[in-house]
């Protein structure tokens, strides 16, 4: 029933005796006469700028108008169909855990009113022809009013009150009453959106400063990709933020992954058939309903997941890889300023990864200069130096009479030939490019042994178990060299050690049967203080469970007192 149909007012009452007059200004008597409690209800509704709480606020204050038990707010979607939001006020929180599923205005009397936005009035709303009842639980409901709440001209939803007090019909004054109200209402709710707009944009912002930030501060790559899945996590409220990168052998392969729990997906490789990886290295966003149901999403990853959003990582025409946000099942969908949003965040993030990607070239290129006169200058000067103090050494043994100073010459002559091949070999290996490298796990393990024992004044220990180099994956094998780099790193730097031994067992057996490879790094130091920083072994932890496995650490090699040593353990499935 319309406003325009509605019920006369209930017998006896003073309204039924007159017709409603208006009075100069536009309003019935009636309502003149109930301005105060209106004007008090106006104030509350402006208060504030948080849009939840101020739908909350407008829901209250209608039950107070109307003198209604209950009242709500179905908030109607970008796309005019269904509601995203339905704010009540009435009911108690068991009540609602019991009906379970909140309307999503598809069907029944809230989605005639999306589609016909008119005041209605009824004595009776199960007897309306378009109800379509109530769901188990659902608290008794007969005398309803709605109205269209609008926002700069525009339907934002429907202000629902139900059940007056007393179990009289709601009459017009009541009706006018929330109307006038809703009106408010459309005003704090504009003002709330913009509020809330401004909010998300300035968080927006100063996540895409962060990823900036960390791509650049030239630490790990892949920590700061990390950081760029959790910001978009993070900013766009899903359960998970995920990079994908190109593949060696085509497709995406996912490199960072931020969720609640530890994931699994990490190194999975979308095949360069799937049709969104496609449209994704084209260059174009994808945006996905229900990733669960959509036959173009992998279903082993997208079971868990609704609404999600597909982004490019593009800059300056060229597409670094891609950027997926998906929310969890029966999530909200992305609005139109969300997705501007997050395009505009993944646009600046692979801006910052082609500077630290540049910036990255520029340092390599001046390691290799660096690199090639250091083996110009051991070449062209320390060589022919020491070959002419062997030349002046061998000189002088000739010359000797005494028996031990020939020996103690010829023996440092003998060092000399040996330093001067060492340094050969030292120039040779400064002077290889980075593709005659080899990329065997066991070497790449001795590469860093090598580079260490520079800082720590000596090489640490080194024991291969098992088939490191044919067993061990290429993901595996790269987050093993960042455990190895870290702990290493972590001795030179705090532990003062003397002694590291450094194992790697590619026979190990994990905890839940799975085959995998444990890296064991052992030395004598002064071990891990109490309240010391545990940055980087929190890192160790996280790369082993995003891989399904796992790090700890403990008392080491050490054996005098107060140098107790440390033991850090990281092991992964193959």
């Amino acid at each position: 029933m319309s406003a325009a149909s509605a019920s006369p007012a209930p017998e006896g009452s003073p309204d039924a005796a007159a017709p409603a007059t208006r009075n100069g200004h536009g309003l019935s008597g009636g309502l003149s006469a109930r301005v105060p409690q209106l004007l008090e209800a106006m104030r509350s509704v402006g208060t504030g700028l948080e849009l939840h709480s101020t739908l909350e606020r407008i829901c209250e204050t209608a039950a107070e108008l109307a003198d209604a038990r209950y009242a709500a707010i179905g908030v109607v979607g970008e796309d005019g169909e269904g509601l995203t939001d339905f704010v009540f006020h009435g009911a108690d929180e068991e009540t609602a855990r019991l009906i379970g599923r909140l309307p999503d205005g598809r069907t029944g009397l809230l989605g005639a009113l999306i589609h016909d936005p008119e005041p209605v009035k009824l004595t009776d709303l199960t007897e309306d022809p378009r109800s379509c009842g109530f769901p188990e639980h659902h608290p008794t409901m007969r005398r309803f009013l709605g109205v269209p709440i609008r926002v700069q001209g525009e339907i934002f939803g429907n202000l629902y009150v139900t059940e007056k007090h007393g179990g009289a019909p709601f009459d017009d004054y009541d009706l006018d009453m929330v109307r006038v109200l809703a009106t408010e209402a459309g005003i704090a709710i504009g003002n709330a959106r913009l509020y809330e707009a401004a909010q998300q944009r300035e968080r927006w912002i100063d996540g895409s400063v962060a990823v900036t930030t960390a791509l650049l501060s030239g630490g790990d790559a892949d920590d700061a990709l990390q950081v760029v899945a959790e910001q978009a996590r993070r900013l766009s409220g899903s359960a998970a933020g995920i990079v994908l990168l190109p593949a060696a052998e085509g497709g995406l392969e996912i490199v960072a992954v931020a969720a609640e729990h530890p994931s699994k997906v990490l190194g999975v490789v979308i095949p360069p058939e799937s049709e969104l990886v496609a449209e994704l290295l084209d260059g174009e966003a994808v945006f996905v309903e229900d990733a669960a149901t959509d036959p173009r999403m992998p279903t082993d990853l997208a079971r868990a997941f609704g609404p999600t959003m597909m982004l490019p990582l593009q800059s300056g025409g060229r597409v670094l890889g891609s950027l997926v946000t998906p929310r969890a099942r029966g999530g909200c969908p992305f609005t139109e300023t969300e997705r501007t949003l997050a395009a505009r965040f993944a646009a600046q993030a692979a801006l910052a990864l082609m500077m630290a990607e540049a910036q990255r070239d520029r340092e390599r290129l001046a390691v290799y200069e660096d690199r090639d006169r250091i083996a110009r200058d051991l070449h062209d000067l320390v060589i022919q130096r020491l070959f002419a103090t062997g030349m002046m050494l061998e000189s002088a043994q000739r010359r000797s009479v005494v028996p031990d100073v020939q020996k103690g010459v010829g023996k440092a002559v003998d060092e000399l030939d040996v330093t001067i091949q060492e340094i050969r070999t030292a120039v040779f290996a400064l002077q290889e490019g980075p593709a005659e490298v080899p990329s065997g796990l066991s070497t790449r393990v001795l590469r860093e042994i090598k580079l260490a024992a520079v800082p720590l004044g000596f090489r640490p220990s080194h024991r291969f178990v098992g088939p490191v180099d044919t067993a061990v994956g290429e993901l595996t094998g790269k987050n093993l060299i960042a455990a190895l780099r870290e702990t290493l790193s972590n001795a030179f730097r705090h532990a003062g050690a003397s002694r590291i031994d450094v194992v790697v067992d590619a026979s190990a057996l994990l905890p839940d049967g799975r085959s995998g490879v444990r890296l064991t790094v052992t030395d004598d130091g002064v071990g891990i203080p109490d309240g010391g920083r545990r940055s980087g072994l929190s890192n160790l932890k996280r790369r082993a469970e995003s891989l399904g496995g796992d790090s700890w650490f403990g008392p080491g090699a050490g054996e005098d007192e107060g140098r107790s040593g440390t033991v850090v353990v990281w092991q992964a499935p193959h």
